[in-house]
Formats: structure tokens, sequence, C-alpha cells
């Protein structure tokens, strides 16, 4: 899901999945959020993960959602490393994000990205104050990384994987694929990697953060954000698309309005 994640505006007009035909409508991310590369799939990976090519663009969500994630954490970790003062810090990492949001909200496009990154470092920038412990400012995304990680493997081994629900209703499964072992197995598959790169970012985000490292703890964060985000999303899509989707057939669709298959001698 999470550096800074990507925009997650939605896709308008269609989505053409493998071996599917387009999805219509607006596919739009179900989690919404953006802040922190949090591994929740925006609509712009969902885009490029059902596409019978990968776009790397629409996995980061374009240039200017490259910026959005990367060009806060960039000037807290610049300016504590030059002054070690952390209100200076918090308000310079506050200041491109607030602009990002007001540009948007001149363009009168959505701000769930915009204002959700603005929140995030807000809670960051007041933990640190707060406590006095800048390392504080990434506290949220630990936390953040490891409540998604924790809940993605739980709904794996639930058997209603993350991505599978995510997907599914953005190609028509619904729930239909779970009835197919092949296409639960890839949904599965598709979802450790997502648990995997939550992990690796606690694996190097926890010992910075005990150790007290906040300048390291923020340029960590610029290739455990937008290019490992990209990363699981390439390699959701390598996965999903070695099976094909599996839309309900009309044998397995329960009729309504009683059994209407009854010939008239059952009456």
């Amino acid at each position: 899901m999470p550096g800074t994640d990507p925009g997650h505006e939605p896709v308008p007009g269609p989505v053409t999945g493998p071996a599917t035909g387009p999805v219509t409508g607006p596919v739009t991310d179900p989690a919404g959020s953006s802040s922190e590369a949090s591994g929740r799939l925006p609509a712009s990976s969902l885009a490029a993960a059902v596409g019978e090519q990968f776009s790397l663009e629409k996995s980061i969500g374009g240039v200017r959602g490259l910026l959005e994630a990367v060009v806060p954490i960039t000037i807290f970790s610049l300016v504590y490393g030059i002054t070690h003062d952390i209100r200076t810090s918090c308000v310079a990492a506050l200041v491109p994000s607030v602009a990002f949001a007001i540009w948007r909200l001149i363009r009168r496009e959505s701000l769930t990205q915009a204002v959700s990154g603005v929140l995030g470092l807000g809670l960051g920038a007041f933990l640190a104050l707060r406590t006095g412990r800048s390392e504080n400012f990434f506290l949220p995304s630990i936390i953040k990384n490891a409540a998604y990680g924790a809940g993605y493997a739980v709904s794996i081994l639930l058997r209603w994987p993350v991505i599978g629900l995510l997907l599914g209703f953005a190609l028509g499964e619904l729930t239909h694929w779970r009835r197919v072992p092949a296409r639960l197995r890839v949904y599965q598959q598709a979802t450790w990697v997502w648990v995997g790169m939550f992990g690796l970012r606690l694996l190097v985000q926890v010992p910075l953060y005990l150790l007290g490292m906040t300048a390291t703890l923020g340029l960590v964060s610029v290739p455990l954000g937008i290019p490992l985000f990209a990363l699981a999303a390439y390699l959701t899509w390598v996965i999903i698309r070695r099976v094909p989707v599996a839309h309900a057939t009309p044998a397995t669709v329960e009729p309504t309005g009683g059994r209407a298959d009854r010939t008239p001698a059952e009456g």
C-alpha cells in the first residue's frame, strides 16, 4: 500500500483486462488513500495491473504522483540533516504538500491524494514536535506498514486475498474467482507480493527508527516508496495474467425469483 503513495484518482474510461474486454466506468480505489506508500492498490496501479501492457507511469500516478510522493519526505530529510531542527524540517515538508493540494484545488481535480498526504505529514509532524523526537515523524508510516502487512497476510489465510477483492470487482469477476482454484491461487500469490513489500519496509525502517537515525530514515523512504511500490504493481500484473479471468457462467449463477428453471410438469 508505504515514501508516499502514487496518485489515486479514478481512471476514466475503459480499462482493458487480459482476455476480458473493457472494464467500463471509473475504477476507484476502495481503500482511498495516498499519503505514504501504504500499499493500498490505487486506481492508477489497478489499471496497470489489469491492462494488456504494464504501465509504469500509471502504476506511480504519473509525474505529479511521483513528485507528491517524493518531494515532501526528501525536503524533510535534507532540512533536518542540515539544521537538526524538528520544527523547521516539519514546516519545510508541509509547504510542498499543501502547495500540491492547492494546485489540485485550482484545477478542480480530486483532492483525495493531496489531502491524505497533508494529513499524514501533519500527523507525523505533530508526533515529532509533541515528543521532541524527530524519528517520530516516520512513526505513522511504520505503523501503517505493519497494519497493512498484517491485514493482507490475514486476508490470504482466510482465502479472501485483498488483491482478489480489488481486481475481482474491477474485472467483473466479483467473487466468482474464489470458486476457481487457479485464479484464487494467483490472487493469493499477488497479495503475498504486497505483504513482502510491507515486510521489507519494516525490516529497514524499524532498526533505523529505534536507533534514532532520522535523516537516514527519510533517505531510505524514497527507494522504499515509489520504486518498491511500482515493482509490487508490476509483479502483480505478471502473476495474475497467467490465469484467465474467472467470469461466472450461466450454470454457476443462482436463478432469481424461485426455481425459474422448473418445467411446466413440475408446476
